[in-house]
């Protein structure tokens, strides 16, 4: 799942929004009665407005914001729990555990609680955790990163996501890869911002499982956009469907110092053992 370490926006954008012409606050006042005394003043309400990108600009903006948590995000801590059910057979488990992610190739799990059906834990959620593991292990991020380099995007209007204003893009991988998916992925117009990914995996990991369908959220953490929630439906060939709810919580990010990002690029990437994994 390369498309969950991605992506933060710059900040710089302000001559952008000046020339945009959108950068402005609206101010509503109500009219008072002219026998209402010296006294009285009319009441007014601020409502700022946060300036647009134009939808070209904004993915501009997440590209870059890619790129720049791609040098800058040393790493991070967080809590997961995982909610995996096997409808067809009422079998259900919950796993919660801590995270650690080390740039660029260290993934480790360390489980806090689990309740539930054994099966379920050993051969969907460790199985799934494992995978992410591997995933990392090999520096594969950017063979499936939600980037111009594996994607075709087209631009399909705009939306709203828990109230905030969000342009929407087509996305079609330009490859039949394990990882990448066909679907749409939502931006904040006034950010660039990642907030949602939603599609079909186009290549199945595996030949048990026939399809995977998903929407993953994500949260705005220390300048890096980091994954919030992920809910999956799976269709496989002997369990039936398998549901996955992820949602993570208690971001600690830790950024690269300038000089590191430097030299990791003179340099190339470190090739130090991640370590042992669960």
């Amino acid at each position: 799942m390369g498309s969950r370490r991605i992506i933060s926006s710059i900040a710089s954008l302000a001559l952008a929004f000046l020339l945009s012409g959108f950068s402005h606050a609206q101010i509503s006042g109500t009219q008072q009665s002219a026998f209402a005394g010296p006294s009285a003043a009319p009441e007014y309400s601020i409502v700022t407005l946060m300036p647009r990108l134009t939808p070209d600009l904004a993915l501009t903006t997440y590209e870059h914001g890619m790129q720049h948590q791609t040098t800058g995000l040393g790493g991070y801590t967080a809590t997961s729990l995982i909610d995996a059910e096997l409808p067809d057979s009422a079998q259900k488990a919950e796993f919660e555990l801590k995270q650690h992610y080390a740039a660029p190739a260290a993934l480790e799990f360390s489980p806090l609680r689990w309740s539930g059906d054994s099966f379920v834990k050993s051969n969907v959620i460790v199985r799934l955790l494992q995978s992410e593991v591997d995933h990392v292990h090999r520096r594969e991020q950017s063979e499936t990163a939600i980037n111009s380099a594996n994607y075709k995007f087209s631009y399909k209007g705009s939306s709203l996501i828990n109230e905030v204003p969000v342009y929407v893009y087509e996305v079609k991988p330009h490859k039949k890869r394990v990882g990448l998916f066909k679907g749409k992925i939502y931006l904040d117009a006034s950010t660039g911002e990642l907030v949602r990914a939603q599609g079909r995996i186009v290549k199945s990991p595996s030949f048990f499982i026939k399809k995977i369908d998903f929407i993953q959220d994500y949260a705005h953490v220390n300048g890096f956009t980091l994954p919030l929630h992920l809910h999956s439906e799976a269709q496989t060939r002997i369990i039936g469907k398998a549901v996955i709810d992820i949602t993570n919580r208690d971001y600690q990010t830790e950024s690269l110092p300038t000089h590191s990002v430097v030299e990791a690029s003179a340099a190339g990437a470190p090739s130090t053992d991640p370590g042992a994994h669960q």
